[in-house]
């Protein structure tokens, strides 16, 4: 399926409806196509992947400020 620039501003919620239903949309401007309206991807990443692990419970040395030579080393220097 083609739509033109207008037709896609105009149209798009019908568009989006093709996507999902497995069309291939293709907008096109002066009739060169431009974009292609595809389905989104589910993310890759994960979340609180360490929650299990360690639980609710963030450790009171996580929020203290780093010493000197933890700077030094995250810096590099």
């Amino acid at each position: 399926m083609q739509a033109s620039v207008h037709e896609a501003k105009t149209n798009l919620s019908k568009l989006l409806e093709a996507v999902q239903r497995g069309e291939r949309v293709i907008i096109t401007r002066h009739g060169v196509p431009t974009a292609e309206l595809v389905p989104a991807k589910k993310s890759q990443v994960k979340f609180g992947i360490l929650a299990k692990e360690l639980g609710n419970h963030v450790p009171d040395e996580f929020l203290e400020p780093l010493t000197d030579e933890e700077l030094a080393d995250w810096y590099g220097e």
